[in-house]
This record gives C-alpha cells, sequence and structure tokens, in this order.
C-alpha cells in the first residue's frame, strides 16, 4: 500500500487530493488547487469569441501553444504570455514531489465562497502541471469538470489502513494488538482470545476470519455516493456515453449534446470496464513479477559483485607483490656487482698508490744522493761514480715516463642500467580475460586454387583445418600498403573470400588471415604475395601528348565494367555491366567498378545511342559524387560535357574551355588520366577534344559517365593479341606465398 502513496497526492501541493476534479487530459488535481493555478487569457481566446467565430465547439478549448507561448517545458522554468501585459512572466514552482507547477497569474479575488461555488474570473485557463496541456474555462468554471470521487475512496481506505493499530476487543486487561477479525461475529481478536474464545471447529468453523485493516476497511465502508452530472447537477448519471467516453443522465441524452450518441447501461459498462482493468492488471502483475525476480537477480550479482572484487583485488594484490619481490631481487643482484665492481675500482687504485709510493721515496732518495755528491769538492772522486749516477738519474726518469703517472681506473662506472624495457612492460601492464571459456579458434588456411587478382583487383579465400574443432566466429583479412609498410584490416566478417577493389596498378602486396572468437584470435596465416596487373602504367615522356595513335603504343587501354552497386537508381545496365542507359529525362551518374590511384590509364567508351539533344558527360569522379546531376556539377568530379556541335569543361559547376566538335551514334570518347603528371585529357574519335581539361587532380579517381534516357553508352574492350599456347594465365600467376 505504501507504493501506492504517490498516486494519492496532488502534484501542485503534494498533499492527499481533496475533493479531486478530473482534467480532460485524465490528470486528476485538487479543486482548491485547481482554482491557485487558474491564469486569465486574453478576450480573443475565450470560449465566446471562439463560438462567436465559428472557430471552436467544445467545452474546453485546448491552447494553440503557438499563438500563446504560455511557461516553457524547458528547464529555464519560465514562461511568458507574449503580447498582453496581463500576465506577466511568472516563475515556475515545484511540487513536493517534483512535478512543475504554474503558478496564477494574478492572485484570486478573495472570497467566502467555496472553491467549488466561487467565481472565476472571466476567460480563465488552468495548465494541467503534470503534461502541461493547456485549456480555457467555460461558463461553468471548475463545476464543469467531474469529481473523482473512485479516488477519494482510496484515499479513505488507504488512510484508515495507516491509522493506529486496532485492540483485542475481548482483553479484560491491557488489550493487545488485534491480529484477526471475524467478519460474521464483528468482533476483533488477538491471538490468544481466537483460540480461548473463536476455536476454529463447530459452527465457528465456517466463520471467515480477514486481517484487522481489511476488517475495519469493511466495517466504516460508507454507502457509495451516486455521482450527479455536471451539467444537470440534479440528476443522477444513469447511462455511459460510447462516443464521448463518460457518464451521462437522461437530460443530456433527450437535450444534451449526447442525444444522438451510442449509450450503454452504466452498470452494464461499469462491469465490462472493471473486468478489461482486471485483464490488464494481470499482465502488469507479470510484468511487476518478473521486475521482482529481476531485481532479487541483481541484488544477488551486487553480492556477487562484492565478493568477486575482494578476491579479484587480493590477487591483483599477491601478483603486483611478486613483481614486486622479483624487481627487490633484482635490485639486490644489480647493487652486488655494483659494489664488486666499487671493490675493484678501489683496489686498483690503492695498488697504484701503493706502488706510486715506493718509486717516489726510491727516487727521492737519488735525488738527496745525487745533491749531496754534487757538494763534494774532489774532482776525480766525483769523476768516478758520475757515469753512473747519470744513467741511474735517466733510468728513473723513464720509469716514471711509462705510464706510471696515469690512472689505472676512472672514476666513473662503466655500467648503465636500462630500465627503458621494464617501464614500458609496466606501462602496457593491463588486464586480460582471465577464464577463457573456450581455446581460440586454429589458423585459417589459405585455398590458393582461389586466389587470384585481376587488373587492380584481389580476391582472396581461405578455410579452417578440415580437423579443427574450434569454431570461428569471424576472420580478419590484413593486406599491406603495397610499399611493404604495415598492415591494415580490410575486411571482418563471417564469409570466407572476400575481393579487395582499388589496389595499385603493378603493385605487390602481402596479405594475410587470422580468426577470432569470443576467447581471442588465432595466429596470423602464412603472408601471401599479390601482383597486381601492370595495368596503364609507363615511364612518362617529357613532350605533350599530341596523337592518340603514340598514346596506345605506350600503354594499354584500361577495361572496366560498370558497377550497380553506387550507381543512381534511374540507371539501367546490359551487356554483363559494360552498357548502360537512363529511365529518366534528368542527368543520373554511374560509375566504373575500377579505381585509379597513381599511374597512366586510358579507357575509351562508346556512344550506342544518341539523339542530337542530350549532353552527356564523361571523366572521373571520387567515390561519393553526387548521383542524381550532370557530371562535375559537384566537387567531386572532372568531366567534359558535349553535344552535336561543341563541348565544355566542368568541375564544381564551372564550365570552361568551349570546344567545337561535338559527338554523334557511335562516336568513340576516350579518358586519359595521368596521375604522374596530374592531368586530364579527352579524345573524341582519335583526336584531343581542346587543352589539357584538368590539372593537378591526384587521389583516388573512378571512371564516370552521366547521361540520359536519350543516350546509351558501353565500354571499348582492349584488343589484346592472343596469348602464346605455353603462356601461364595472368590471375594463375598473380601469387605467390612469402618462404
Amino acid at each position: 500500500m505504501e507504493e501506492m502513496e504517490e498516486e494519492l497526492k496532488c502534484p501542485v501541493c503534494g498533499s492527499f487530493y481533496r475533493e479531486p476534479i478530473i482534467l480532460p487530459c485524465s490528470h486528476n488535481l485538487c479543486q482548491a488547487c485547481a482554482r491557485n493555478i487558474l491564469v486569465q487569457t486574453p478576450e480573443s481566446e475565450s470560449p465566446q469569441s471562439r463560438r462567436a467565430s465559428g472557430s471552436g465547439v467544445s467545452d474546453y478549448d485546448y491552447l494553440d501553444l503557438d499563438k500563446m507561448s504560455l511557461y516553457s517545458e524547458a528547464d529555464s522554468g519560465y514562461g511568458s504570455y507574449g503580447g498582453f501585459a496581463s500576465a506577466p512572466t511568472t516563475p515556475c514552482q515545484k511540487s513536493p514531489n517534483g512535478v512543475r507547477v504554474f503558478p496564477p497569474a494574478m492572485p484570486p479575488p478573495a472570497t467566502h465562497l467555496s472553491p467549488a461555488l466561487a467565481p472565476v474570473p472571466r476567460n480563465s485557463c488552468i495548465t494541467c502541471p503534470q503534461c502541461h496541456r493547456s485549456l480555457i474555462l467555460d461558463d461553468r468554471g471548475l463545476r464543469g469538470f467531474p469529481k473523482n470521487r473512485v479516488l477519494e475512496g482510496v484515499i479513505d481506505r488507504y488512510q484508515q489502513s495507516k491509522a493506529a493499530a486496532l485492540k483485542c476487543q475481548l482483553c479484560e486487561k491491557a488489550p493487545k494488538e488485534a491480529t484477526v477479525m471475524c467478519e460474521q461475529c464483528d468482533v476483533f481478536y488477538c491471538d490468544p482470545c481466537r483460540l480461548r474464545c473463536h476455536p476454529p471447529r463447530g459452527p465457528l468453523a465456517k466463520h471467515r476470519l480477514v486481517p484487522p485493516a481489511q476488517g475495519r476497511v469493511s466495517r466504516r465502508l460508507s454507502p457509495r455516493k451516486v455521482s450527479t452530472c455536471t451539467d444537470h447537477e440534479l440528476e443522477n448519471h444513469s447511462m455511459y456515453c460510447v462516443q464521448c467516453k463518460m457518464p451521462v443522465c437522461y437530460q443530456c441524452l433527450e437535450e444534451g449534446k449526447h442525444s444522438s450518441h451510442e449509450v450503454k447501461a452504466l452498470g452494464a459498462m461499469w462491469k465490462l470496464h472493471k473486468s478489461q482493468l482486471s485483464q490488464a492488471l494481470n499482465g502488469l502483475s507479470d510484468r511487476a513479477k518478473e521486475a521482482k525476480e529481476f531485481l532479487v537477480q541483481l541484488r544477488n550479482m551486487v553480492q556477487q559483485i562484492q565478493e568477486n572484487s575482494v578476491e579479484f583485488e587480493a590477487c591483483l594484490v599477491a601478483q603486483c607483490d611478486a613483481l614486486i619481490d622479483a624487481l627487490n631481487r633484482r635490485k639486490a643482484q644489480l647493487l652486488a656487482r655494483v659494489n664488486k665492481e666499487h671493490e675493484h675500482k678501489l683496489k686498483v687504485v690503492r695498488d697504484q698508490i701503493s706502488h706510486c709510493t715506493v718509486k717516489l721515496r726510491q727516487t727521492t732518495g737519488l735525488m738527496e744522493y745525487c745533491l749531496e755528491v754534487i757538494k763534494e769538492n774532489d774532482p776525480s772522486g766525483f769523476l768516478q761514480i758520475s757515469d753512473a749516477l747519470i744513467r741511474r738519474v735517466h733510468l728513473t726518469e723513464d720509469q716514471w715516463g711509462k705510464g706510471t703517472l696515469t690512472p689505472r681506473m676512472t672514476t666513473d662506472f662503466d655500467l648503465s642500467l636500462d630500465n627503458s624495457p621494464l617501464l614500458q612492460s609496466i606501462h602496457q601492464l593491463d588486464f586480460v580475460q582471465m577464464k577463457a571459456s573456450s581455446p581460440v579458434p586454429a589458423t585459417p588456411i589459405l585455398q590458393l586454387e582461389e586466389c587470384c587478382t585481376h587488373n587492380n583487383s584481389a580476391t582472396l579465400s581461405w578455410k579452417q583445418p578440415p580437423l579443427s574443432t574450434v569454431p570461428a566466429e569471424g576472420y580478419i583479412l590484413e593486406l599491406d600498403d603495397g610499399n611493404g609498410g604495415q598492415f591494415r584490416e580490410v575486411y571482418v566478417g563471417k564469409e570466407t573470400m572476400c575481393t579487395v577493389d582499388g589496389l595499385h596498378f603493378n603493385s605487390t602486396y602481402n596479405a594475410r588471415i587470422k580468426a577470432f572468437n569470443k576467447t581471442g584470435v588465432s595466429q596470423y596465416s602464412k603472408t601471401l604475395v599479390l601482383q597486381t596487373s601492370e595495368g596503364c602504367s609507363f615511364e612518362p615522356q617529357s613532350a605533350p601528348y599530341t596523337q592518340l595513335v603514340d598514346i596506345k603504343k605506350l600503354l594499354a587501354v584500361a577495361w572496366f565494367a560498370f558497377d550497380p552497386g553506387s550507381a543512381h537508381s534511374d540507371i539501367i545496365f546490359s551487356n554483363d555491366n559494360l552498357t548502360v542507359t537512363c529511365s529518366s529525362y534528368d542527368d543520373r551518374v554511374v560509375l566504373g567498378k575500377t579505381g585509379f590511384s597513381k599511374g597512366v590509364h586510358y579507357w575509351e567508351l562508346t556512344v550506342d545511342r544518341y539523339d542530337n539533344h542530350p549532353d552527356p558527360a564523361f571523366g572521373v569522379a571520387r567515390i561519393d559524387v553526387m548521383k542524381d546531376v550532370m557530371l562535375g556539377k559537384d566537387d567531386k568530379a572532372w568531366a567534359m560535357y558535349v553535344d552535336n556541335n561543341r563541348s565544355w569543361f566542368m568541375h564544381n559547376n564551372s564550365h570552361t574551355n568551349r570546344t567545337e566538335g561535338g559527338i554523334a551514334k557511335g562516336a568513340t570518347i576516350g579518358v586519359l588520366l595521368d596521375l604522374n603528371r596530374k592531368t586530364l585529357t579527352f579524345f573524341i574519335n582519335d583526336e584531343q577534344q581542346g587543352p589539357i581539361a584538368f590539372e593537378n587532380v591526384e587521389g583516388l579517381f573512378f571512371p564516370a559517365v552521366s547521361l540520359n534516357r536519350n543516350v546509351q553508352v558501353s565500354t571499348v574492350p582492349p584488343r589484346v593479341p592472343a596469348a602464346p599456347a605455353h603462356s601461364t594465365p595472368k590471375a594463375a600467376r598473380g601469387w605467390y606465398i612469402n618462404p
């Protein structure tokens, strides 16, 4: 019952409803609260003025919120009537239950009448504080709203059930709290008195015992009030209008607006709606039961999460402590090496100090002796020993000059700790899936017999090993950039075959595949080396192209099919997508399947049908070019559009270089895309049409055409000589396994 309390409280005052009324939006308000939130509207919005102008027929007219901005529903909480000063801007309030309330623009006039009988200001309107729908009151004011007597009864029963606990009526001293009530005896019993005075045997066994609260409600229930008609206050409701979905009296059927409506007996509709509500409650009860079970599951999850968190934290602390211990052990080992180096350096330096000290003492003694000999005045005696002393002095001096005065050890420690790998590992230390539910899938096997290249496209096929028992949820195909660079993902999915378009011509690509499932990814397959076809690449010349015949000697003619996947829906394909026309009189764009990003490329198209009126356009475009306008209208296409007399170049809707000479049925259009020079040139019937059309073109381009229903265009296949009998097909030698 406590969970129902919010349903029984007014959204304005936050208290239990007092004399609740029902608004047309089905929400409820206290009658006094409804009067408090009334606001006055302009004269032009009144029901009388609307009826006079013939613009309204309803008793309660909802306001046009576009004409009158009544208290904005935005979070600012402010609103105003636009255009008149009688309703100043007033901040909204919030009721205790959080619903926004719109206060009146002016205080209600003082009156001694009850809220139901007090006069309502002329042209008043009320806004529902829950759905914010506004409506203008008619002459009846608040009396025009029906009273919700059912809600009043529910509130009475709820308040009675919340009252103080009932006492036993048979206790002689200090009555105890009653636990049951006998509906037949109309007496409240505690458990001891029930066992003593109302044993469950004999005639008393047939009595119905109910909880005290239910017994009090059944005892105190007052006779049901009969609701009266809002239009005819002296008449009781006797029928139910099916069209208006409201109870009515017999005068409403004879005189009022319900006279022509379908009506049914009030009691029958009461029982029918009770049955419908009960059926709806059954479904809602099932949802509530499921919600309770779900809440129990969530609460159990909270407990389990807390337990798992404690366990995981302990495991994490233990792992980190193990790392710290290992680091401390390594630290001790490194410190031992440093101490060893320290002792070695000290020993070498101390030995050198000892050696130099002895030698210095000997040198000093020799010097003092020689000085004393020099002081002697006996020439013959001096000459007898001078040669020997001179040799000793030179020998001693030479001994000091052989690195004796150079330190045998440096003071620096020739040790440098390389901790960058460890720091990087620490920074990369992260969580992985601790408990694998199943092993990773096996490494896929490339099916070499189905792998091939065609023009600048590559098709790869793979499969799982025959004896693999672990299913794969999908595969990841990776290719490098054609220059030995890093691999990048080009396909992720469940298929076991993939065609990659838009590769560079005359380039070598490395491809590899791996499988994955929920546990992880497999090892990479062997690397497959793919060689795209030579296409139209050649060494560029320094001189400009003047004769198309010379160009055809230098390069092959590119051949492609049109792409239905990226074309406008009005484009019609035939001849294995080599021929296109259009079902619309408007220009529509279609692209070729082959894209070019480097090298020099030339292709031709023939005009199969032309009635001398339309302006078909030929050129190149990005993949995201607009498909419903002429080619060259946007900045994603570079084109030449031509009629039967002249042609123009167009890019980004800019027309340049008008050139005489047009097309007719059977004409051949040539397009030369030189991505080495970044130029685009056009030809008509093997003759260059105008100057170089565009310069500084770079990126990925697709052949493109725009046409309407009066034009049909086909691609011209290359004229390739027959291959010798012993030659190997290009697709068969377009790949090899990297050893």
